[in-house]
C-alpha cells in the first residue's frame, strides 16, 4: 500500500488514493496529472473513502520542488517546506 512519510517527524498517511495535483493560480485544482510525486504538483495520499472514527482521511503536501532520490518502489522529495519519503 502506498505510504507518505515526512522525514522530520514521521507524520503522513497511507492508502490507495495517490494523486499528483496541479493547482491554478487562484488556488483551485487544475488537474490530476498522475499518481507519483511530480515537480510543480502537490501529492495527496490517503483513503479513497472517508475513514470512520479517524482523525484524517488523507495527507496533502505543499508543492514538490525537487525529486531527491528515485528507485523502484521509493521516491524521496522536497516540497516548499518539508522533505518526504513515498513508498509504493
Amino acid at each position: 500500500m502506498p505510504r507518505l512519510r515526512r522525514i522530520r517527524d514521521g507524520a503522513g498517511d497511507s492508502g490507495s488514493r495517490v494523486e499528483a495535483i496541479r493547482w491554478r493560480e487562484d488556488g483551485r485544482v487544475d488537474e490530476i496529472v498522475g499518481h507519483m510525486p511530480t515537480v510543480g504538483c502537490s501529492l495527496l495520499v490517503g483513503s479513497i473513502t472517508a475513514r470512520s472514527y479517524a482523525s484524517q482521511d488523507y495527507w496533502l503536501t505543499t508543492v514538490v520542488e525537487e525529486i531527491l532520490e528515485e528507485r523502484d518502489g521509493y521516491v524521496r522529495f522536497r516540497t516548499t517546506n518539508s522533505e518526504y519519503e513515498f513508498t509504493y
